[in-house]
């Protein structure tokens, strides 16, 4: 296994400061409202355990000067406006939203408390912030993807699965960002491959939104990155295997639970980051201080396990080129 970290383009490393704190800790608790927006399974006790892991090396350890209160939800907009305003009558010093639906559904709730977001694809086009250096407002935190990304998906995609004539990009419209769909729909056709929108609002219709799909030979699947896809990942792969669907996934998770192949950024590596942010907040600093930063640890993904039944014969160039392979 091999790991490759990408230049940053914007700001400096945020785990780049200094794990001393620069003051004492005050006396007093402070409380952080923890607002995921995954479900509360192994994947965000995993994200949750790694994030209080960051802060404990900061100087926070809970029951002497830290407390964290938990909201977990999937995809419903009106429970995550409904939590979002829980969290602050629990009177939190600074909130940590995970998702770009949770992110907003807080920035539709408080215009005051401090936020620090993670896996917000396009902050600046959902109105988080107003631009990624000139933040305005009392949101801050990391993006995911870019709108290229997208290529990259289709273009690995490609190589695994050569014979691949048609794509269906997964999502639903109600909570996926949809910055990726020009670049998807722009590649396919660079590529020679006809994309096809597969658009699912349920987990109840999604199985014959692929069933539908699937009916057509060579054809493949791209999951966007969604709370919607995150939340029903099992089936996805479930369903993907079952009508011999090769996919490409937007996080290594998908893969280790039997997804084909993944291309996206670490994601416990942001919540690492973000406690960093956390940290600087509850030690006075204001989220328009702290600048978006953007992904810079990327980690591509093969499951052979996955590729054998499908009939497909990963080439060794590409084996080589991947963070991890699982055999």
């Amino acid at each position: 296994m091999r790991r490759r970290e990408f230049i940053r383009i914007l700001g400096g490393a945020a785990t780049g400061w200094p794990l001393a704190a620069t003051a004492q800790q005050p006396d007093r608790v402070r409380r952080i409202g923890m607002f995921m927006g995954i479900p509360d399974d192994s994947e965000g006790q995993a994200r949750v355990a790694l994030f209080r892991q960051a802060l404990h090396a900061l100087g926070w350890t809970e029951g002497h000067n830290i407390q964290f209160n938990y909201r977990w939800m999937t995809s419903n907009e009106v429970q995550a406006r409904e939590f979002a305003k829980e969290l602050l009558d629990m009177r939190p010093d600074v909130i940590l939203a995970n998702s770009t639906p949770v992110a907003v559904a807080v920035r539709d709730t408080t215009r005051t408390m401090p936020t620090v977001f993670v896996q917000v694809s396009d902050p600046v086009a959902v109105g988080v912030v107003q631009s990624l250096a000139r933040l305005g407002g009392n949101l801050t935190g990391f993006t995911n993807f870019e709108p290229s990304m997208a290529s990259k998906w289709l273009e690995l995609l490609k190589v695994i699965a050569p014979n691949t004539a048609r794509v269906g990009y997964l999502f639903n419209p109600n909570t996926a960002p949809l910055i990726y769909v020009r670049s998807i729909e722009t590649a396919a056709a660079l590529l020679s491959v006809k994309s096809v929108a597969a658009e699912v609002y349920s987990a109840v219709e999604m199985e014959r939104v692929i069933e539908q799909f699937a009916r057509e030979s060579n054809s493949a699947l791209v999951i966007l990155p969604d709370i919607f896809t995150s939340a029903n990942r099992q089936s996805i792969i479930a369903l993907a295997a079952r009508y011999r669907l090769p996919a490409i996934y937007p996080f290594r998770y998908f893969v280790a639970i039997g997804g084909l192949t993944s291309y996206g950024i670490d994601v416990l590596d942001t919540y690492r980051q973000a406690a960093s942010y956390v940290d600087r907040i509850l030690k006075g600093a204001k989220p328009a201080e702290l600048p978006v930063q953007l992904p810079t640890k990327f980690e591509f993904v093969i499951n052979l396990k996955t590729a054998k039944p499908l009939g497909l014969e990963v080439p060794p160039t590409l084996l080589a080129r991947a963070d991890e392979v699982i055999e």
